[in-house]
């Protein structure tokens, strides 16, 4: 005879509930998809809501003429086709420099001129260029920066591995053997994949995957059709009315950061990813967990990885090599990161006030205040108050700067604003 199984209870024992920090949960992405649910819903209300209200404020022709004036010249790109001449100097020295043609000074000399060059060129060009848009102007501007810190990288690299060889040459590794038996062509060509992989430190052979994926070349490209859009308010910045620029600024605060949050994606995301995929590029080592920074250092460490790691490995570590102290040598970075931040900033909107600089070098002290007084959640809410409102700041200061110095006369901005 059959015997029925009676269940027996689970028995109590200690443990905590999920939401404790003491369970050791972490699985969260259930809430994760309820705040991008409950986002969506909210921003498709106030999208609906202002459309019925204002109706359609944007004029599509407007847009377009922002980013061509006029539509048979295209200086901006003209400006960027020409920065392949830097690149074909620094193969061509490379090139002398590997057959022993010139000496390591004279080398050195060409490198300094062409980065130099690099830098003021396209300066000048959209300084002195009145067609070249602002828009046109950071593009082109973001691009030489890029290509800045490319070749940079290149030149150390190989002035690194030339370095090796001389020492050990019967030791080399794989890689530097590869590099030896490279013909012009190939030199080029992996030249020119540097150039267009989404990375600024320059390697002898890159990390490849197998092959690329179209399933997932082709979600990062869906993922990248996002056009934001923001209106400004000068009257309260004119008027210095203190109040209304705080409620401004608190306004403004919420969608610039939303902005910056889907400019990180798609391009952090999205757009490196894709090209990573089409490149067969490995090392998609983009970001990493920034949002859950605890102080400022650790964000600007972990927020861009391809420029960290190039600040690292050509700026703060040859500083630490001659002699220099990590506190000195992390302030020089900052400065730099600073420069270049003013510099795709001024530069386009052709007026120089300093604020992105100056906001770049308040990081050192917010950075030591957060890292002295601050801890765990206090400290990670530091680092989203000062994304959320520092940017807004910035944002502010040059479009009220911008608009006095190139909109104040013109009545049709003015009764549109």
């Amino acid at each position: 005879m059959s015997k029925e199984r009676q269940s027996v209870p689970e028995r109590a024992c200690l443990q905590e509930s999920m939401l404790s920090s003491a369970s050791g949960f972490k699985n969260y992405r259930g809430i994760l998809n309820w705040c991008v649910v409950m986002l969506v819903l909210s921003n498709a209300r106030l999208f609906l809501e202002n459309l019925l209200r204002y109706g359609i404020l944007v004029d599509p022709i407007q847009v377009v003429s922002l980013f061509l004036k006029d539509p048979y010249s295209w200086p901006a790109a003209c400006l960027v086709i020409v920065s392949n001449v830097f690149i074909f100097v620094a193969l061509y020295t490379e090139r002398k420099l590997a057959m022993g043609s010139i000496s390591e000074k004279v080398g050195l000399l060409i490198y300094i001129f062409n980065l130099t060059v690099i830098l003021c060129f396209p300066m000048v060009v959209v300084l002195k260029l009145p067609s070249i848009t602002p828009v046109g102007g950071a593009f082109a501007l973001g691009v030489y920066t890029i290509l800045f810190l490319k070749l940079y990288s290149y030149k150390d690299v190989n002035r690194w591995c030339r370095e090796r060889t001389q020492v050990k040459a019967r030791s080399l590794s794989r890689s530097l053997s590869l590099s030896n038996t490279m013909t012009s062509d190939d030199r080029r060509t992996y030249m020119y994949y540097f150039v267009f992989a989404p990375t600024l430190c320059y390697e002898l052979n890159f990390p490849r995957s197998e092959s690329i994926r179209m399933g997932f070349l082709l979600r990062r490209l869906f993922e990248m059709w996002m056009v934001p859009i923001i209106r400004s308010s000068m009257k309260p910045l004119q008027e210095m009315d203190y109040s209304r620029m705080t409620e401004r600024l608190l306004r403004l605060a919420v969608p610039n950061h939303l902005i910056w949050l889907i400019f990180f994606y798609c391009f952090f995301h999205s757009s490196m990813n894709f090209v990573a995929e089409l490149l067969r590029f490995g090392d998609r080592e983009f970001y990493r967990d920034w949002w859950n920074s605890e102080t400022i250092t650790y964000f600007w460490q972990n927020w861009n990885i391809p420029v960290h790691k190039w600040c690292l490995r050509h700026f703060y570590k040859p500083l630490l090599r001659i002699g220099a102290g990590k506190l000195l040598s992390q302030s020089a970075v900052f400065f730099a990161s600073a420069f270049f931040h003013e510099y795709l900033v001024s530069v386009p909107l052709r007026m120089f006030r300093l604020w992105a600089f100056m906001g770049m070098m308040a990081q050192l002290p917010l950075a030591w205040f957060v890292a002295r007084f601050l801890r765990g959640n206090y400290g990670n809410a530091a680092v989203w108050l000062s994304l959320i409102i520092g940017q807004p700041i910035a944002v502010l200061m040059y479009v009220h700067d911008y608009y006095v110095t190139h909109c104040q006369d013109d009545p049709t901005i003015s009764e549109a604003l």
